[in-house]
């Protein structure tokens, strides 16, 4: 159809050679596919699903092209080992899979990277290449930077549609695959029934592995057990790239400081409708381009040891570098190019030259100059993630004003010291005709301030 992920109807169909040996790539098709520790791994029914109908699937001779990563992150080890009574383990593993680990992996962007030709692939050809996971957040380049297109499905259909290798299709009717007889092979063919599941189900329903298996971590996790905890009552607070002393402990006092009214802000960033706290501080994988991907090269890091975000959220040196870096954010302050898009990534403007987030607020804070973000409705949205408050007040910002907010979002931008206020009625930056250049003033700010209160924003323009 036309307008299919942002594309005109002549051009969804175009596929593009990787380099790598037969394999070729077009829009939709599926370069990810992940059942993940989020939300559906701790429902047995749809897990042992997942598990029948691979093993249908294999029984068929049907396999998952090698180029899509697969991966199965249960959140307990409870998962593998009733799966692995009943014996589906195994043909889940034949299609990739495998066993990869307990915990947030794929869901937050820690998958790994792809193919280098993959990667080269997409970016080279503007291709809207897609994931699907049994997660419960697919935010824009929260699973991977260079896959656009992320739907969320049930274990079974991740597994479904990684054998078809495209969301672009239509599962009640169109084949996944051929089997070894070369016959078409449907979904219908492989899906579980009910009277299936439930013959499974008591391989999940047995208490004792509950008990045996979370009574007495230590027993089964010696590597654990073997690290290092020293003790005492003040952290001694090592040289080290994943954690250090963040600056909001210094000055820290018993009762809050003083607050004043913000006078000379400049906007950093004009962003619109929905912008994720995965927006604001992503927690997946970053380049070696990127502000914190330069930083930690010049701590002497490797490229491959930069690991992500998320893994490095107790180095604020990294996280504040990471904010507002997300490769989908899109700051409306930027102009738009001939084809009508604007620059996505972590990018603003910096006395009219464009500039990343990070050093354009680092300038703003030599100068003694204060900065604001204006956005529209849903700012904050998602995972309630305590980065995307902390490095937003590193930043230097002292207020976001939105049309609304998320209200744990909300909350951690009061508890960071920023405010967060909303315009009235149908009034927006937009509205209001703001394009970045203004210097903005906040007035009636005070110790004293309550929820619903109303405070007067003034304009200078440029």
């Amino acid at each position: 159809a036309d307008n299919g992920f942002g594309r005109a109807a002549e051009q969804l169909d175009k596929r593009v050679a990787t380099g790598l040996d037969g394999v070729d790539l077009g829009h939709g098709d599926i370069l990810i596919a992940a059942i993940t520790s989020c939300t559906n791994t701790s429902n047995p029914a749809v897990m042992i699903a997942a598990g029948l109908l691979a093993r249908k699937a294999v029984a068929r001779g049907m396999r998952v092209k090698p180029h899509i990563k697969t991966s199965l992150a249960p959140g307990s080890r409870v998962v593998t080992e009733y799966l692995g009574k009943a014996g589906l383990l195994e043909p889940l593993a034949e299609l990739g899979f495998a066993l990869a680990g307990y915990g947030c992996t794929t869901c937050i962007g820690n998958s790994g990277d792809l193919a280098p030709a993959l990667n080269e692939a997409i970016t080279g050809n503007d291709i809207v290449a897609a994931a699907v996971l049994s997660g419960n957040r697919n935010f824009e380049a929260r699973i991977h930077p260079n896959i656009r297109a992320n739907y969320l499905a049930s274990p079974p259909l991740v597994v479904a549609y990684a054998l078809a290798g495209t969301a672009r299709i239509d599962l009640s009717s169109e084949a996944l695959g051929t089997d070894t007889d070369g016959k078409p092979v449907f979904l219908k063919d492989l899906w579980p029934s009910s009277d299936e599941i439930a013959e499974v189900m008591p391989f999940a329903m047995d208490p004792a592995t509950y008990r045996r298996l979370y009574t007495d971590f230590s027993k089964d996790n010696a590597l654990w057990q073997e690290i290092a905890a020293p003790t005492g009552e003040v952290y001694d607070w090592p040289t080290s790239t994943y954690i250090a002393r963040p600056p909001f402990f210094d000055e820290f006092t018993v009762t809050p400081g003083a607050v004043s009214d913000v006078i000379g802000a400049r906007p950093l960033m004009l962003l619109g409708d929905s912008v994720t706290t995965d927006h604001i501080s992503p927690a997946g994988a970053f380049s070696e381009s990127s502000p914190a991907g330069q930083w930690l090269k010049g701590q002497g890091v490797k490229r491959k040891d930069f690991n992500s975000y998320g893994s490095r959220r107790g180095q604020h040196e990294v996280m504040v570098r990471g904010t507002f870096a997300n490769v989908r954010i899109k700051n409306l302050m930027l102009p738009a190019g001939a084809d009508g898009r604007r620059r996505e990534g972590g990018y603003t403007l910096l006395d009219g030259e464009e500039a990343t987030v990070f050093d354009a607020a680092a300038a703003w804070r030599a100068r003694g100059t204060p900065t604001v973000i204006l956005a529209g409705e849903e700012y904050g949205t998602g995972s309630s993630r305590d980065w995307a408050a902390k490095g937003t007040a590193l930043l230097g910002v002292k207020a976001v004003v939105a049309r609304s907010f998320e209200r744990i979002h909300r909350s951690n931008l009061v508890g960071m010291g920023v405010l967060p206020l909303q315009f009235e009625g149908d009034v927006s930056w937009d509205s209001l005709g703001i394009d970045g250049s203004e210097t903005i003033d906040i007035v009636g700010v005070s110790a004293d301030m309550q929820p619903q209160q109303h405070l007067n924003m003034r304009i200078h323009r440029a």
